[in-house]
């Protein structure tokens, strides 16, 4: 069944296409209203949006089929693919401002949007392995627009939008990773989304409030890099940041070097061109810059067995080099960095390690392997800052060939 509806940015209406309701891919771009207000990254060519670009969009607005949990949600759900679910919710979201009005449908932005109305958890519900009756599910939720692998909903809790985010077994490791990485991020003075846990029958949640607004939206990097061809000759570091500078993006040097050394520190395995990016007014479309670090949860060796944990050849990183020990010769300026501060790492992850019912998932050999895994990337790292003092060093050596999320 083809669907025609008016693709709105907001209050702007943006291009006039159909949407085969079950599969979710956009069939026809009819007309398009406001070129500049398309997702960056889908261009237009002679009056013609790419519709492969603009269906990639789309299709990356889906639940991930690779999700925890998913297959069974489809059953319980009675549908055959995730995307099918986006045109049930018309497609909004709490990470930006866009949406599908069915044409000839009196909807309002004003009235509809998730940051300023009340959505149904009956998706994340199910998502989280609840049983529904499918006869009477409202299917009006951002669940329905929400990336990633692991297991995660949005909820309202005191009146903030917060995403809650499980972790994967055997460790659940991931909700005490994104408070430590966090704690490090306080003493570093980078800025960075909050996060705390949370315990839900026994089990470990990471919790964060949703840092867009009705007014905001975040663009993922890997947005940003599709704005420009890459030359092969060039890295891909040096390709996402002449992508920024073309677009106006200010500050992003900065930025990154503070994220590749927080990664180091932490040894990241997944920081993917889809788990950082920038923020932008939307109604504006003028960049506000670099959008806080967040998830960081796939790191401290979050699925290795201790004696693997530390083998610095082994632990791989995103996303412009395969190995930490290369990506953090792209930072640039080592002087922001108060390595005294760092000095109580010990304790922190001690404390995190301690809350709750963590002992049933992580044991004290564990916690002292992450402990001495961060201390000794800690001294490395005065190490490298104490011998340089020149700008990075960037070639395509050992870059990334392939951004993809980890799968759990």
């Amino acid at each position: 069944m083809e669907l025609v509806c008016i693709f709105m940015h907001r209050t702007i209406p943006v291009v006039k296409m159909d949407i085969d309701d079950s599969t979710g891919f956009i069939t026809r771009i009819i007309e398009i209203y406001a070129a500049e207000h398309l997702p960056v990254g889908v261009s237009v060519r002679n009056g013609q949006a790419d519709r492969a670009a603009f269906n990639d969009w789309w299709t990356d607005r889906s639940i991930p089929a690779s999700r925890s949990g998913v297959r069974e949600a489809l059953e319980v759900l009675d549908i055959k693919d995730t995307r099918m679910l986006l045109t049930r919710c018309f497609g909004l979201s709490l990470s930006d401002q866009y949406w599908i009005c069915p044409e000839n449908a009196d909807l309002k932005w004003e009235d509809i949007n998730f940051f300023n109305n009340d959505f149904s958890y009956d998706i994340g519900d199910i998502l989280f392995g609840e049983k529904k009756d499918k006869k009477i599910l409202n299917f009006s939720s951002p669940d329905n627009t929400s990336d990633g692998n692991l297991k995660k909903r949005w909820k309202i809790i005191d009146g903030n939008r917060c995403l809650i985010k499980g972790g994967s077994n055997p460790f659940r490791q991931q909700p005490f990773n994104e408070v430590i990485a966090c704690s490090i991020m306080e003493l570093l003075y980078i800025p960075h989304i909050s996060y705390s846990l949370m315990w839900d029958n026994g089990v470990p949640y990471s919790v964060c409030e949703d840092f867009i607004d009705e007014h905001t939206e975040l663009v993922p990097a890997w947005r940003i890099m599709l704005t420009q061809k890459r030359n092969n000759s060039v890295s891909v570091y040096s390709h996402f940041v002449k992508c920024c500078e073309n677009l106006g993006i200010t500050g992003v040097i900065p930025f990154l070097d503070r994220m590749i050394v927080l990664d180091y520190l932490i040894a990241n395995e997944d920081r993917h061109f889809n788990n950082f990016g920038v923020l932008r007014n939307a109604e504006t479309l003028e960049w506000i810059g670099p959008a806080p670090v967040y998830d960081s949860g796939s790191s401290l060796g979050y699925d290795k067995l201790p004696g693997l944990m530390n083998l610095d050849k082994e632990i791989v990183c995103k996303p412009f080099k395969n190995h930490h020990e290369e990506q953090i010769k792209l930072v640039s300026d080592y002087s922001w960095i108060d390595f005294s501060r760092l000095s109580g790492t010990a304790d922190i992850i001690k404390n995190v390690f301690s809350s709750g019912n963590a002992s049933d998932y992580i044991d004290e050999k564990r916690v002292n392997t992450i402990i001495n895994g961060v201390e000794k990337r800690i001294k490395k790292l005065q190490e490298i800052a104490d011998r340089k003092s020149a700008a990075n060093v960037d070639s395509i050596k050992d870059d990334v060939k392939a951004d993809i999320a980890a799968s759990y």
